[in-house]
């Protein structure tokens, strides 16, 4: 036998040996799921890092089956588009802030927003993970699903003059996010307020559209304002916080498997954000106040109470458009007493 013919022979005796999967080309691997989150902030707030600790999460415990792409700063959507982009299912996962849900058909979560009902973060989280989740479960006829609840604390007040009194604010022009709740507190405080996309804050300041915000101490910074404000006022006055969203559609579509990493994926990256949120903006206004650019205002009780007495008219406009029932319930588990 020829040793050509002898290598033919051995390799078809060798074809027949091996194995059924090894006899037919290697299937093309599948293309993996997408999944696009898109927020509005930057990466390096507890929002952002959250978003991200949820895509690592989510790509190595799915082994690759999954790829997440995370779309910060209002890159995909802006502030007054996201909702309407994760019902259409052009995006799969957002954290808006809750002051955004009320187009969703759940106008309860304004009580949310309102001014000086949290005592402290145990108040808020106590609130969220017992009346915040009743509410959840009315969004699913939108079309939307609530998973969890994602914190980033008190929020301040900035202006390019010091907001000590209520008589500070007259005639100042204030950026707020879409709330009827944040829209009615600073009518009250003398303010004018503005709605501004979040993206858009640093060029209306800038250019004097507007004079001052309200926000946390992590965005402040992320943000860069304070290049364009003079005063930062630490008033903690409200809360804010998101819910991490999901297309219901694409969530019920999952296969059992896919959907139990997903699931898991929600739980720690929620974990982690929520771990960070208090550490991150500590770290945000120890920064704010090195670079002395910036001048810190810690209200004393007394102005803070005028505040307080110039805000409880708002607490009771959320009344008129969620009913007495729902301020009740926000009211018991904050663990709030109205002042008298």
């Amino acid at each position: 036998m020829s040793s050509i013919t002898r290598r033919t022979a051995l390799a078809a005796g060798a074809s027949l040996l091996a194995p059924a999967w090894a006899q037919t080309a290697s299937p093309t691997p599948a293309k993996p799921l997408v999944i696009k989150f898109s927020h509005v902030v930057a990466p390096e707030t507890p929002k952002g890092k959250g978003a991200l600790r949820f895509k690592e999460l989510m790509e190595i415990r799915s082994g690759g089956r999954v790829k997440v792409e995370v779309y910060p700063n209002s890159t995909l959507f802006k502030d007054k588009d996201e909702i309407a982009a994760l019902k259409r299912g052009e995006v799969q996962l957002l954290a808006p802030s809750l002051s955004k849900l009320r187009p969703l058909g759940v106008k309860e979560f304004e009580v949310f927003d309102l001014p000086f009902l949290f005592k402290n973060r145990n108040a808020f989280t106590d609130t969220a993970q017992s009346y915040g989740r009743t509410l959840f479960t009315k969004l699913e006829p939108s079309g939307v699903r609530g998973l969890a609840f994602w914190d980033n604390g008190f929020l301040l007040m900035s202006a390019n003059r010091r907001l000590r009194d209520v008589d500070d604010f007259k005639g100042l022009k204030m950026r707020i996010q879409p709330s009827a709740v944040a829209e009615a507190e600073m009518h009250a405080l003398g303010a004018e307020p503005r709605v501004m996309n979040f993206s858009e804050l640093f060029t209306g300041l800038q250019a004097g559209s507007v004079d001052g915000t309200e926000g946390t101490a992590s965005n402040f910074l992320t943000q860069r304002l304070p290049e364009v404000q003079k005063h930062l006022t630490l008033s903690n006055h409200g809360y804010l916080a998101y819910a991490l969203l999901v297309n219901r559609a694409f969530h019920d579509s999952l296969p059992a498997d896919l959907r139990a990493v997903f699931d898991s994926a929600v739980a720690d990256a929620t974990q982690y954000a929520n771990a960070i949120a208090n550490t991150e903006n500590a770290w945000a206004l120890g920064k704010i106040k090195t670079s002395a650019r910036v001048a810190l205002y810690a209200p004393l009780a007394a102005e803070l109470d005028e505040w307080r007495r110039a805000l409880m008219g708002v607490h009771q406009d959320v009344a008129t458009r969620v009913g007495a029932a729902a301020l009740q319930a926000a009211y018991q588990a904050a663990g709030f007493v109205p002042p008298r």
